[in-house]
């Protein structure tokens, strides 16, 4: 996009054509660009409009503001299934915690970026036999199966809602990369939401209480539910009207936990070593491991988006660096640990799942931390990292695919 927007400086209607094609890629290439050619009246206007920062907050059009309160709604009545209809809450929401909020997020983000026609009946064939393979799924807390495909579907799920939001331009890593931050400005929208409802909850219960009457059960049975049905949609609402909300704060999270991490992580190796755990043996330290690995693994992809957005330094570079190599390593010996259980034990459905998520971690790691070292030698690699990161995520798609549909039918629904 770069040469495009130096090619097309002194057309004005290419230049806008290029900008509605991706808002968010066009402006970080526009100010990476802009020193270099801020003599020019037109970069000069641009500069001014794409940084811009309205100091109101904006609620959309009607329209938009209309279909989020409807997509909330739905969502809460989705939660409402077992209530009101008597299904068992240990059976419905295991299977359908994620076929609460992400249709809706799905449906929002169709109607907000307008795909073809014929990705819009793909991803709405996929919600809806989704919903119907994970109820129709036999198993039960004991089958290893059945807790993979739980698991593994709000996934598939989280992926299509992803090829929504990318809208006509799904092939464009900087729109997978769009998605990822949109996520990470989500986490935090969200969080604000429900802290400010949990806080608003407290107080109207306290108050009521003083008077003698009691809203805790009046409140769990109507509210609570959505609250916490209805706050990942108005956060994407919001987000998404309003991106200079939450645009300062992502960089800032990074900043603080990218050292933060690498020390603990440091440290925890070293007391592994001293202690003299064994992952090999040890079933629940293993499970632990990796699911520190996959937070690890979370918050450098974050930190990755960020720092590359935000145009980091040489020691912010260094530490993603220096993060991704510990966490290369911490890999190597999960996936360790994980060949020696299957070589000792035999394959199991869980052993194999855990085993394909550390492969494809690994490799992903190993090319982040490749590209970050040659971002940390020369800066202009800023682009290929977030190449590199966003064209391995279909594999991770493909993987999660095969263990929510395959996997249950390969090992017989056991």
């Amino acid at each position: 996009m770069r040469e495009e927007i130096i090619q097309h400086l002194d057309n004005p209607a290419q230049l806008e054509k290029l900008y509605r094609s991706n808002k968010l890629a066009f402006k970080k290439e526009f100010n990476l660009l802009f020193p270099s050619m801020e003599e020019s009246t037109t970069a000069r206007i641009w500069h001014e409009r794409l940084n811009f920062e309205s100091e109101s907050i904006g609620w959309g059009t009607s329209k938009e503001l209309l279909f989020v309160i409807i997509a909330a709604l739905l969502a809460w009545l989705t939660a409402e299934i077992p209530r009101l209809t008597g299904i068992e809450p240990d059976r419905f929401y295991p299977r359908n915690l994620s076929l609460i909020v992400l249709p809706g997020l799905a449906a929002y983000f169709t109607w907000k970026n307008k795909p073809p026609l014929r990705k819009v009946i793909i991803i709405a064939a996929v919600f809806c036999l989704s919903a119907l393979y994970i109820n129709l799924l036999p198993g039960n807390d004991e089958s290893d199966t059945f807790v993979l495909a739980c698991i593994h579907l709000p996934l598939v799920l989280w992926i299509m809602t992803g090829v929504a939001f990318t809208g006509r331009q799904s092939k464009n890593y900087q729109q997978r990369i769009s998605y990822l931050r949109y996520n990470g400005d989500l986490l935090v929208m969200t969080t604000v939401i429900l802290l400010a409802g949990g806080l608003f909850t407290g107080i109207t219960a306290a108050l009521f209480e003083v008077i003698g009457i009691s809203l805790e059960d009046f409140y769990l049975e109507h509210f609570i539910k959505f609250g916490l049905s209805a706050a990942p949609i108005a956060g994407t609402y919001l987000t998404q009207v309003n991106p200079q909300l939450v645009n300062k704060v992502s960089p800032v999270i990074a900043k603080i936990f990218t050292p933060m991490v690498l020390a603990m992580l440091v440290i925890y190796l070293a007391a592994v070593i001293l202690t003299g755990q064994d992952p090999f043996n040890d079933r629940e330290f293993l499970l632990i491991f990796n699911v520190m690995l996959i937070g690890v693994m979370a918050i450098i992809l974050f930190s990755i988006a960020e720092t590359t957005r935000n145009s980091e330094s040489r020691v912010g570079v260094g530490l993603l660096l220096a993060l991704s190599f510990v966490a290369v390593c911490l890999n190597a010996v999960a996936l360790s640990a994980i060949l020696f259980r299957i070589s000792e034990w035999g394959i199991t459905p869980n052993r194999l799942a855990v085993l394909g998520a550390n492969l494809l971690m690994l490799t992903h790691l190993a090319i982040v931390a490749f590209g970050l070292y040659k971002l940390f030698r020369n800066p202009n690699e800023v682009g290929n990292v977030e190449k590199n990161f966003a064209l391995f995520l279909p594999v991770y798609a493909l993987w999660t695919v095969l263990v929510a549909f395959v996997f249950p039918v390969l090992f017989g629904f056991r």
